[in-house]
Parts: C-alpha cells; structure tokens; sequence
C-alpha cells in the first residue's frame, strides 16, 4: 500500500473488500432477509473457530472505492450488512453516508472491539474472549450473538448479556463443527434461560453466501 492509499484507507473513501453479495441473511433476528453483504478484509481478534480466517490480513482484499461499492450494493438491495473480518477496524463514515443518501437500511456484523464508526440502523453485537467490546457499544446493541463453541461459552454470554439493554434480542449459535453437539446443549439452555433464543447458520443449509 503507498502513501496516497493509506491516506484515502484512514479516511474512509477507500476500503479493503474481500467480496460483496446479494444474499438472503442467514443468522439472528433478520434470518431470511434478502440483504446485500459487504465484507471488508482485517481483523485482528484472532477466534480460532472463524470460518472466514481469510479475511484477517487487509492487505489480501484489493482497495475499492466507498462510494462506488454503497452504489453497487444499493442497486441490488436497501438493506446491507456490513461484516468482516471486523468491520469497524475502518472509518465507515463515507460508505454508510452514500447508503443512506441511496436510501439504504445499514446493520453491522462486529465484535465491538473497535469503536463505532458511520451510521448505522442495526448492531449484531457477537463478543469474543481475545478481544473484548468497547464499553460503549453494549448499549447500542440491538441484538447480542454469542457463539457457543464450548460449554464455558454459557457463562461468558451470560455475563456479556448482563452489559447490553434490556431491549438487545440474545441469541445463542453453535460454531458450526459443534453444532450436533452443542444445539442440544442451547436447547437446553433455552428453556431455563427463556430469554435467550436460537440462532442458526441457515444459509449453510440453504447452500448459500
């Protein structure tokens, strides 16, 4: 990357892409929604059960310009989910300003390990152990999804929903190699914990983005 890239990288009018697609959201409260996904490459949270570890290193994903990808994504959809990697290691400022003015619904996919950038309508909040949320993201939630990859993941969302609003939606999802394991256990969960509720990967059975 030379100077005048990074410039435009810090300043939002440019952003690593590792794909973008029109799709059908597969997780949490919007499940089976058409929605247009926009994948921005970096993260350095480190899970190692992540299904898209390719997406860690930004200098993989070729730089694209903010604006034209919100115009792209804005033909096909007026909702787009913004995910990654971790989205908000960028400035998002430019990209959800040309969605908005595009007449765009924006939900984010992040760890909250960033702070939050841009304007966003929707939060999935999803908390990881390596590298915690910033403190002020937990109000702003509109849905916690915890990853249940083994049974000690139990206490951590317990304890992560214990910093969201009482208005945040919780969901429980297996990592996907566990989920024969594990789905039984958030059955179980569930219905001592009502509160909570079942999140699953359904555009992998759907055999789709």
């Amino acid at each position: 990357m030379n100077k005048e890239e990074d410039i435009l990288l810090k300043e939002g009018k440019m952003l690593p892409v590792m794909e973008h697609f029109y799709t059908i959201q597969g997780e949490g409260a919007h499940t089976g929604k058409a929605a247009y996904f926009i994948r921005l490459g970096g993260c350095d949270v480190g899970c190692h059960w992540c299904d898209v570890k390719e997406s860690w290193d930004p200098t993989l994903h070729p730089l694209m310009n903010a604006e034209e990808i919100a115009e792209t994504a804005a033909k096909h959809c007026k909702i787009v989910v913004l995910t990654g990697g971790e989205p908000l290691m960028w400035n998002l400022d430019i990209l959800t300003s040309k969605l908005k003015e595009l007449g765009c619904t924006i939900h984010i996919e992040t760890s909250g390990a960033y702070p939050l950038s841009g304007q966003i309508d929707w939060i999935t909040l999803s908390p990881k152990k390596t590298g915690l949320p910033k403190e002020e993201i937990y109000a702003k939630a509109h849905e916690l999804k915890m990853i249940v990859f083994n049974n000690n993941d139990f206490k951590f969302a317990e304890e992560q929903a214990a910093k969201v609003s009482e208005n945040c939606r919780l969901y429980l999802q297996s990592e996907w190699s566990k989920r024969d394991e594990m789905y039984p256990k958030i059955t179980d969960f569930i219905l001592a914990n009502p509160r909570w509720q079942a999140s699953v990967q359904t555009h992998k059975y759907l055999n789709i983005p």
